[in-house]
């Protein structure tokens, strides 16, 4: 039924249950998982957590991180005998929901698969929700994963 199956990670648990959902329907379905981690220097900067300078070195680490996160992720998908792929994109504007809907547009990803931390309320309004904006956006099915 599904194809190709788009997974966002980040390297959290919320994200790597999402993964791990993807992979069971992927196995099942005979399906392609595409990992795309974003690094995203714009929430980097703005961030409440963000004390440090922003230099060429901070950035190489997130992209470091981000190359780490994708190649994690592509090992337990190969160890589930999963066809997979993996995308590591630079943001430098933008929201990163919108990079999700316009890479699996490019793709043609037929299945979104997000991990979910499940925010509500004031939470989920100082922090946003990209999950959320994905869900609304996207032209394809999405499956929304809720963390532990």
């Amino acid at each position: 039924m599904y194809e190709k199956i788009l997974v966002p990670v980040d390297g959290s648990a919320t994200s790597l249950t999402g993964l791990q959902e993807a992979i069971a329907l992927a196995r099942v379905m005979g399906s392609t998982i595409r990992l795309l981690h974003v690094v995203d220097e714009i929430s980097f900067m703005t961030s409440f957590e963000s004390s440090m300078a922003l230099t060429a070195e901070v950035f190489d680490t997130l992209k470091k991180t981000g190359q780490d996160v994708l190649q994690d992720a592509q090992n337990r998908v190969r160890a589930a005998g999963v066809p997979v792929e993996a995308e590591l994109y630079e943001s430098y504007a933008g929201r990163v929901s919108d990079l999700v809907i316009a890479k699996a547009k490019e793709w043609g990803a037929q299945l979104i698969v997000l991990g979910t931390h499940g925010r509500r309320g004031v939470g989920r309004m100082l922090l946003g929700s990209d999950a959320e904006q994905v869900l609304r956006q996207s032209p394809v099915p999405v499956l929304l994963v809720r963390g532990a």
